[in-house]
């Protein structure tokens, strides 16, 4: 495992630990830790990043990824990040397009154990009958997500 460091940002979600090494951002995580950690270039673009998002500016981020996980989450945080801002695909959706077709909880369970929240966007997944289904960062949280991609798509 490669060296971790981790910087905190406040955003209008709340605070988010960003975890990062020196070649990729490994972590982007809610937490009740207060602003501060160790701030390096990386993690200042991936937090400039998140604030563009959440300004309505940014709808694709561009920054190096190394979330780790099962295959099975890999492939399903893949097909995450085709999802276009401002959409939304069923757990059901995803499942199938990972080769699982019966696989909708497996892909809840990759959602919730999602390294890079926000920037993998385990929130643009929802129920196949429209509901919201789960969030790690609250209900709440993904609601002001999917309102504000809504407002910005």
């Amino acid at each position: 495992m490669k060296n971790e460091d981790f910087a905190v940002y406040k955003f209008p979600c709340g605070n988010l630990k960003i975890g990062y090494t020196d070649t990729a951002i490994c972590h982007v995580l809610f937490t009740d830790e207060k602003v501060g950690g160790k701030p390096s270039k990386l993690s200042e673009n991936a937090a400039e990043q998140l604030r563009e998002y959440f300004e309505g500016k940014r709808k694709v981020f561009d920054l190096p990824l190394d979330a780790q996980g099962t295959k099975f989450q890999k492939k399903a945080w893949a097909e995450l990040l085709e999802i276009p801002y401002g959409e939304t695909r069923s757990y059901k959706d995803i499942a199938e397009r990972v080769g699982s077709p019966k696989g909708f909880r497996a892909v809840g369970g990759a959602n919730h154990n999602n390294p890079i929240t926000i920037i993998i966007p385990c929130h643009r997944v929802i129920a196949a009958d429209g509901g919201l289904g789960g969030y790690g960062g609250g209900l709440e949280t993904k609601t002001l997500l999917l309102e504000l991609e809504r407002k910005n798509g």
